[in-house]
């Protein structure tokens, strides 16, 4: 499904939704459709609390411009393949599609199946022609998620039964996304693998909100580092208490959850409260929210704000290096400041 809304502000409603509709709201979304979804499941509702779509139970039919199902789609049907097929790591940045790269694109254009995460660039998967068999492996936090162990073992069982597979993950593949451990997995099976590599979101988020990782003068680096289990969380392996002193800018994934105890944790190594901080939410996407403040305020802020998951935390002098642009140029002008 691929509808024309060049130059509108369409307002849709999509019903029934079923397997495909991370796709389908993706895909409006790109062309400028307000969504709302009459009914639910757990998508759905990743969907909404990222405030992607609105869910409806009792919709005025008459107020939208177009309503559709959202159907299940058939796997395509083709010539016969050979005995085994191959796998390609595809990074797909941060989700908006203008962000995935020419390989990644052409990479997904030869795919015969795309194991997916959720915040890949999905809309584009509606571009495709034949379209390929998509399955969904994505991880909701504290909802549904697919174990790693498995995602290997589709790869390597699609690509067995003579399949091109595109693995395609939001961000690159490298970068906090266990690229490398479905790369070992292909590899000790026997199984062709390639990468496509993606723009990272610790980059990405960052330049969408104006902020500049380094900045001559400011900062000579950037540490990218995972947030996903905090300071002293005995499966940790970072050293806070160093990244406290080297004077790059800290770049943060995945650590909404325990950015309080993060930012603690740095002052009392040293960073001084007052260093400039700022969180990104859905960079990128419609749904991009920015909130600025210091190392010490910035947890707060952003728990006012209602930031969760994704998001990517940018702690240095270089969040206020460059000067605010107008609204209607600014990289951040679809996020609230």
């Amino acid at each position: 499904m691929r509808v024309d809304l060049t130059g509108r502000r369409t307002r849709v409603l999509v019903r029934d939704p079923g397997p495909r509709v991370a796709e389908t709201v993706h895909a409006l979304i790109e062309e400028g459709a307000r969504v709302d979804v009459e009914g639910s499941n757990p998508v759905v509702a990743d969907l909404a609390h990222r405030g992607l779509v609105t869910t409806v139970t009792e919709p005025d039919y008459p107020a939208y411009d177009l309503v559709l199902r959202d159907l299940l789609g058939e796997p395509p049907s083709g010539a016969t393949k050979p005995t085994q097929g191959r796998v390609v790591l595809v990074g797909g940045g941060p989700g908006n599609p203008d962000l995935l790269t020419l390989g990644g694109l052409a990479a997904l254009r030869e795919a015969d199946v795309v194991v997916c995460d959720r915040l890949a660039p999905l809309g584009i998967l509606d571009t495709l022609d034949p379209r390929p068999e998509v399955i969904h492996v994505g991880k909701i936090p504290r909802g549904e998620h697919t174990p790693q162990e498995r995602i290997n073992e589709i790869l390597v069982e699609q690509a067995r039964a003579g399949r091109t597979v595109v693995r395609l993950k939001g961000g690159d593949s490298f970068v906090f996304g266990r690229g490398g451990e479905e790369w070992n997995a292909c590899v000790a099976a026997g199984i062709p693998v390639s990468v496509v590599p993606g723009v990272t979101s610790s980059i990405a988020a960052p330049a969408l909100a104006g902020i500049p990782v380094t900045h001559r003068d400011v900062t000579q680096g950037f540490v990218v580092v995972s947030g996903h289990v905090g300071p002293g969380d005995p499966r940790g392996t970072v050293d806070w208490a160093v990244l406290a002193r080297t004077g790059m800018t800290l770049v943060i994934l995945m650590g909404v959850a325990v950015l309080d105890a993060i930012a603690t944790t740095l002052v009392a190594a040293g960073l001084d409260p007052a260093t400039p901080a700022a969180c990104i939410a859905d960079a990128g996407m419609p749904s991009q929210r920015i909130v600025r403040g210091t190392v010490t305020s910035i947890a707060g802020l952003a728990a006012a704000a209602g930031i969760g998951a994704p998001a990517v935390t940018v702690i240095g002098p270089a969040v206020d290096a460059l000067s605010p642009a107008p609204d209607d140029l600014s990289p951040a002008s679809g996020g609230s400041r």
